[in-house]
C-alpha cells in the first residue's frame, strides 16, 4: 500500500486460502484490515456462509460486509468473477481502502499457468497471476501476498486455529477446467509446483521488458496525422513480430478497437509485404513519405447497402 497507515481490504470467501489470509493480515497489520465476503446467490448456503465469515471476523475484531451480487448469464465462473470484482471494487472505493487483497496461493498459479500452456496462450497469459495490479475496472490496487503460499499450508494455518473453512461444490465439479487440472497436477507427484511459480514469474517478467519495448516504440514512431494514425515501423529496425504486433494492438485502442496478438501479427507481416489490409474495423496500408515507409491505420470507411 502507498500509505503507511492504509487499510487493506480483504476479499474472503470463507474457503480456507482466504481464511488464511484474513488470519495472517489481522496479525501483520493489527487494526488495519477490514474484510467483504461476495454473496453470488448462486447456492442455497451461500448466505449462511457469508455469516460465518462475519462471526470469524468478529471473534477477530475486524469489519465485515456482506456484498451480494447478480450473475448474469452465460459462462457462470466468468460472469460471477465480473461481478465479483465489481462490487470488491466499488466497496474499497466506498471504505477509501489503500487496496485489495486475494488469497490466490501457489497452487493457483500452477493451475493457471498449465491451463493457459494447454490452450496455447502466447506469453502475456503465461505470466499467469501477478503479485501487484488493479481491480478490474475500478481504481484500486490488487495485491495478492501469498502466492509463495501452497494450499495445505494454509489450510493448516486455519484448521489450527480452530476454524472450519468452506468447501464451495464447484471446486469438486469436472465440468470446470481448472478442477479437472488441479486433479491431474494431484496425481502427478513428479511435478514441481514451486519451479511452475518461478517459470510464470520469469514470463511475467519478459512479458513487461517486452511491453517496455512496445510503449517506447509506439513513443518514437507513432504520429497521428488527421482522421489517421502513421506508425513508421522501420525507423528503428526493431525487427520482432512480438512488438510491431503490440504497437498495433495499442493503435487499434486508440481507435476504440481490439486486435488479437495473432491478428495483429498477421497484419504486421502483410504490411511489411506492402498489402493493404482491412482488419477489425481498421484500414491498414503502406505509404512512403519524406523518404520513411509508413504504416497508416484509419477507420474502415462503411460500405453502402441497399
Amino acid at each position: 500500500m502507498d500509505s503507511p497507515g492504509a487499510t487493506l481490504g480483504l476479499a474472503v470467501s470463507g474457503g480456507g486460502d482466504s481464511l488464511a489470509l484474513l488470519l495472517l493480515a489481522r496479525a501483520a497489520l493489527p487494526g488495519r484490515v477490514k474484510a467483504a465476503t461476495v454473496d453470488h446467490g448462486l447456492r442455497p448456503e451461500s448466505a449462511d456462509e457469508a455469516d460465518r465469515v462475519a462471526r470469524y471476523c468478529a471473534e477477530l475484531g475486524v469489519a465485515h460486509t456482506t456484498l451480494t451480487v447478480s450473475v448474469a448469464r452465460g459462462n457462470t465462473q466468468e460472469q460471477a468473477r465480473k461481478a465479483r470484482y465489481a462490487a470488491l471494487g466499488d466497496w474499497a472505493k466506498e471504505n477509501d481502502l489503500g487496496a485489495l487483497a486475494t488469497a490466490h496461493q501457489m497452487d493457483d498459479q500452477a493451475e493457471t499457468f498449465l491451463m493457459r500452456l494447454n490452450r496455447g496462450s502466447g506469453l502475456a497469459g503465461l505470466s499467469a497471476i501477478r503479485a501487484l495490479g488493479s481491480v478490474p475496472s475500478a481504481p484500486v490496487r490488487l495485491v495478492r501476498p501469498l502466492l509463495r503460499w501452497r494450499r495445505d499450508e494454509l489450510a493448516a494455518i486455519v484448521e489450527r486455529f480452530g476454524w472450519s473453512a468452506v468447501d464451495d461444490p464447484s471446486n469438486h465439479d469436472d465440468r470446470y477446467d481448472r478442477v479437472r487440472m488441479r486433479r491431474a497436477l494431484a496425481e502427478c507427484d513428479w511435478l514441481d509446483i514451486s519451479a511452475i511459480e518461478k517459470s510464470a514469474g520469469f514470463l511475467a517478467e519478459a512479458n513487461d521488458a517486452i511491453e517496455w519495448m512496445v510503449g517506447r516504440e509506439y513513443a518514437e514512431c507513432v504520429t497521428p496525422v488527421d482522421d489517421a494514425v502513421c506508425y513508421a515501423a522501420l525507423r528503428t529496425g526493431v525487427p520482432h513480430g512480438l512488438i510491431r504486433a503490440g504497437v498495433i494492438r495499442t493503435i487499434y485502442r486508440r481507435f476504440g478497437k481490439s486486435i488479437g496478438q495473432g491478428e495483429a501479427a498477421e497484419l504486421a507481416d502483410s504490411l511489411v509485404a506492402g498489402r493493404k489490409s482491412n482488419v477489425g474495423g481498421l484500414q491498414a496500408h503502406v505509404e512512403d513519405r519524406g523518404g520513411e515507409r509508413l504504416w497508416v491505420f484509419r477507420p474502415e470507411i462503411p460500405r453502402r447497402t441497399g
